[in-house]
């Protein structure tokens, strides 16, 4: 028995597998969107395409999916947020950061996904990504010609800012 690869902490065989193989429906939208992350990094694209929303699945691109399934080492999925997205919803919005690693180089895809219900099935919508936060110096910028913070007595300029 191995645990399910979306760190639900429960074994794949009774969760997201199920789903991905077409035995079961995903109950939630965070349900289908931890399905989504293992069937990336299973390679499983047509359930990628399937659980797509039928409104959108004109414009998805299968081949860029697969390659980017593909030549990557999915590393670890991060639920970060939900909004709505339960059994008796009709709509739901996931939060998550995806990790993986590709050519060499640890990446995280953090996204906000847009899911929505047709009849008694969940699919994905859409996502947005989430920029990074902007990060603020908490210390006063030193200028040029200020005394160097170091302490040398020296200007900043002739000192630690060379």
């Amino acid at each position: 028995m191995s645990l399910c690869l979306c760190g639900s902490s429960q074994p794949a065989e009774t969760c997201c597998n199920p789903i991905i193989q077409g035995d079961q429906k995903a109950k939630t939208a965070e349900h289908l969107m931890r399905a989504r992350y293992c069937a990336f990094a299973l390679g499983q694209i047509d359930f990628l395409s399937e659980s797509l929303h039928p409104d959108h699945r004109g414009d998805h691109d299968v081949e860029a999916t697969r390659h980017w399934a593909e030549n990557s080492k999915w590393l670890g999925l991060e639920i970060v947020d939900k909004e709505s997205g339960e059994e008796g919803d009709e709509k739901g919005i996931v939060e998550f950061i995806a990790t993986y690693k590709e050519g060499g180089v640890v990446k995280h895809h953090h996204e906000r996904s847009n899911f929505s219900k047709v009849g008694d099935e969940w699919f994905f919508v859409d996502g947005e990504i989430v920029p990074p936060a902007t990060k603020v110096n908490a210390s006063p910028k030193v200028g040029r010609n200020d005394p160097c913070p170091c302490g040398s007595g020296k200007k900043y300029k002739k000192c630690c800012g060379k």
